[in-house]
């Protein structure tokens, strides 16, 4: 089956055809960096890293380009909130958010570069559109310079929205623009603004709008025409429809599938850093949740439906994951770690039909049912089938419990200490149960659930896992 992708451009399910068969190119747009991730935008970062480890056991050569906004309204007014240089505030915020997705396991992009690092690709698209009869400086001494919007027909045909219906783009004066639709693409010295957030350009000091530098890091990174444009459906408009009608005005093919994820919300309403409502990682690890039970969380729904977050409905994916992760555990107690196996049909049917988690999720569990039986009667040979299959299906969602990140994550640098302290108490209670000293083996047991440490009796012997 072909992998078939929803294309907001389209508002249709399509084959996915790369431009060039076995590669793509994909573009994500990434953080503005003025304050730290929260998992409304981790949501993001680990549902397109599942899009990427799908394409990659596909047999397709990935390169991945998620870009960090570092210079832009919102960096500027935290930055002067904590009399601090933007360029500060920026980085600070980029490094926790590297921290963040390598502790979720999220893949490092191919390349993730900053919107101040390309600076002169942003002067060279606007001159090109200025020349064109595309932009304009304003006439008013600011230096700004704008796109003009009625100059490209197709505008607003992404968001399914007519000019004429349109509030004003705000980020200039309307008495510097033409029309009150046009955008800014480069922005002039602001009184109010720190004397380093500035540039030389053609048409005066300045820095740039939020949506050239997208356009540009695509065309850097990517070409002139590349196969997805990823990111929230909150920037399709006006983000992602300025970043077209830019691009494509410039002579750029650009993106050929635009795939947008829904939003994760919290009481109902967007979370957002503006309005303050954001649960950050931390918070959610500081409550006993693991990072890989918080993107389990993340991948189990579908890319496109709405999450709403509540600790409830986090608690019981974490006890749907603990299910998967202990049959694997298990299994690898009794055959070993083995190797990774193909993924079932049905699981690749579902990652093939517009990345249906929520489905391929379903699948495996549902394998995991399956393979329980064989373990409780110690088939050893059919547990080692299923394991396979089971780590292949995990790690496509990036969750296998024995990949080495998440192995250490039972009790983190403390893992052998804690593995031979447990292993003398289970010989202790091996020996009492041996001598028929029940009262002692059962004291040995209830120690260990004292300690959070649970111990199950198999045939394969006493196995034991840590209380979640």
């Amino acid at each position: 089956m072909t992998l078939r992708l929803y294309d907001t451009a389209t508002r249709s399910v399509r084959d996915f055809v790369p431009m060039t068969p076995g590669q793509v190119g994909i573009y994500l747009c990434g953080l503005t960096v003025q304050a730290g991730p929260h998992i409304g935008h981790l949501r993001s970062g680990v549902n397109y890293d599942v899009l990427r480890r799908w394409l990659l056991k596909s047999g397709f050569a990935v390169r991945f380009i998620r870009n960090i906004t570092d210079i832009d309204d919102k960096v500027l007014q935290k930055a002067a909130e904590a009399g601090q240089p933007f360029w500060s505030i920026a980085y600070a915020n980029e490094q926790l958010l590297a921290a963040t997705y390598q502790r979720l396991g999220v893949l490092p992009p191919t390349y993730e570069p900053r919107a101040t690092g390309h600076v002169p690709e942003m002067h060279e698209l606007i001159k090109k559109l200025i020349d064109d009869g595309h932009a304009y400086p304003a006439m008013d001494g600011s230096g700004d310079v704008y796109f003009d919007v009625r100059s490209y027909p197709e505008y607003g045909a992404l968001s399914g929205q007519r000019p004429d219906a349109m509030a004003p783009a705000a980020d200039g004066p309307e008495r510097a623009k033409r029309d009150p639709l046009d955008f800014a693409l480069w922005k002039g010295v602001k009184a109010d603004e720190p004397a380093d957030a500035y540039w030389p350009s053609p048409w005066g000091p300045g820095r740039p709008g939020w949506h050239i530098e997208c356009s540009a890091m695509c065309w850097r990174y990517l070409g002139t025409e590349f196969d997805i444009h990823g990111g929230g459906l909150d920037l399709q408009f006006p983000h992602h429809e300025n970043e077209i009608a830019q691009s494509r005005a410039a002579g750029h093919g650009f993106a050929r599938y635009w795939v947008h994820h829904a939003l994760l919300n919290l009481g109902g309403a967007k979370m957002a850093k503006s309005i303050g409502n954001v649960v950050s990682l931390e918070s959610l690890e500081h409550s006993g949740v693991r990072p890989v039970e918080a993107r389990y969380y993340l991948l189990a729904p579908h890319y496109r439906s709405v999450i709403d977050f509540t600790p409830e409905a986090l608690s019981d994916s974490a006890v749907a994951y603990r299910r998967l992760e202990n049959f694997v555990l298990r299994a690898a107690e009794l055959v070993g770690d083995g190797e990774l196996g193909d993924v079932p049909a049905e699981f690749a049917e579902a990652m093939d039909d517009d990345l249906n988690t929520s489905r391929a999720v379903a699948v495996l569990h549902h394998a995991v049912r399956d393979a329980n039986a064989a373990l409780t009667s110690a088939d050893a040979a059919a547990v080692r089938s299923a394991l396979a299959q089971v780590r292949a299906m995990l790690d496509v969602l990036g969750v296998d419990p024995l990949h080495p990140q998440w192995r250490q994550s039972k009790a983190g640098d403390l893992t052998k200490v804690v593995d031979s302290l447990v292993a003398l108490a289970l010989e202790q209670r091996a020996a009492a149960r041996a001598r028929k000293d029940w009262a002692a083996a059962d004291a040995v047991r209830n120690q260990l659930n004292q300690a959070g440490v649970v111990v199950e009796d198999t045939a394969a012997g006493a196995r034991w896992t840590l209380e979640h």
